[in-house]
């Protein structure tokens, strides 16, 4: 990791926390008297499943990043309907979202050994970290001690996560609201180097690209035929497609070579590298030459993402079920 990013990271975290919550700050080792073996218990349900399911990490990831987008990284995007509560789960972004099984499976695993102790906002931080080493990404150390909300927010769920649909410059300022930068940007969109996309969440860049009765002129041609051949017009919108046609199941920086080759899936892949005059051409660029440079970026992006308002100290509560609150 740059120096620079480094002093970035560290005013981050300055900035989130502020005066009143300095004594709460984050903490790899937070667990470290309560749950000592937390790491190696994630670790181990997580290996688990991605033997049974590669697109594992790549869903988790997902959570993780959908639920610090909406009021800070407090596990809110897992909580069910309840009275008083309007599940996030129903926004838009997240219809379809899976891992929340995956979810469910660490935090029994984890409450048989340290009940009540580890929230399910810090599940989604580490399991995201092993989830990405899994796939043979980078490893980092986890900030933790989160607490879990007592609500949801559906509405900020449906304006705040970027759709698939976004142009750059609507994606800009839902990361700059955020804290985030375009580096950040770039950066997290790299999580796309592994994992599935349903056809309905790029469809519409095959056939009648933004109502022009006609495909997405960014998209290289023979890749567009045989996105078309797998999501047909009229199909089944539910159809999967990998996010990474070279190596999809691998974390490493070929998303970014297939950016620069007019191959990415959805539209805010290739908006990254496809709109004219962007500063992330030049970040795209130098992770498709420099895949180092991606995964240390890329881990302090992460470690930035999970610093977005946590709850800590007596804020929130620690879910026993983290589909619920505590009654």
């Amino acid at each position: 990791m740059s120096f620079l990013r480094f002093v970035v990271a560290i005013l981050f975290l300055v900035s989130i926390f502020g005066v009143s919550n300095a004594h709460y700050k984050l903490s790899p080792t937070f667990y470290d008297r309560t749950c000592p073996n937390v790491t190696d218990i994630v670790r181990g349900v997580m290996a688990q499943i991605q033997s049974r399911d590669v697109r594992a990490g790549a869903k988790i990831i997902r959570l993780h990043f959908h639920d610090c987008f909406v009021n800070g990284c407090d596990g809110s995007i897992l909580l069910d309907n309840a009275t008083g509560i309007a599940s996030e789960k129903a926004a838009a972004p997240n219809v379809g979202a899976g891992g929340f099984d995956i979810v469910d499976e660490i935090k029994t695993a984890l409450e048989n050994v340290c009940p009540g102790v580890v929230s399910c906002a810090d599940i989604l931080a580490l399991a995201s970290e092993i989830g990405v080493v899994l796939a043979g990404g980078p490893s980092w150390q986890v900030p933790l001690g989160r607490r879990d909300s007592l609500t949801a927010n559906r509405s900020g769920a449906n304006t705040d996560i970027p759709s698939p649909f976004e142009s750059l410059a609507v994606m800009i300022p839902q990361f700059t609201r955020k804290g985030m930068d375009l580096t950040d940007l770039v950066a997290l969109s790299g999580a796309h180097t592994f994992g599935r996309a349903r056809c309905r969440t790029f469809n519409q860049r095959l056939f009648n690209f933004s109502g022009s009765g006609r495909p997405d002129p960014t998209i290289d041609p023979t890749y567009l035929q045989t996105l078309q051949r797998l999501c047909p017009q009229g199909g089944n919108g539910g159809t999967f497609a990998n996010l990474d046609k070279s190596t999809p199941d691998e974390f490493d920086n070929d998303y970014f070579t297939n950016l620069k080759n007019h191959q990415g899936l959805l539209q805010t892949d290739q908006e990254l590298f496809s709109t004219s005059g962007s500063d992330t051409i030049a970040i795209v660029n130098n992770y498709a030459k420099n895949q180092r440079k991606f995964f240390d970026d890329f881990v302090c992006s992460m470690i930035k993402l999970g610093n977005i308002s946590p709850l800590t100290g007596t804020k929130g509560e620690i879910r026993r079920d983290c589909k619920r609150v505590n009654s």
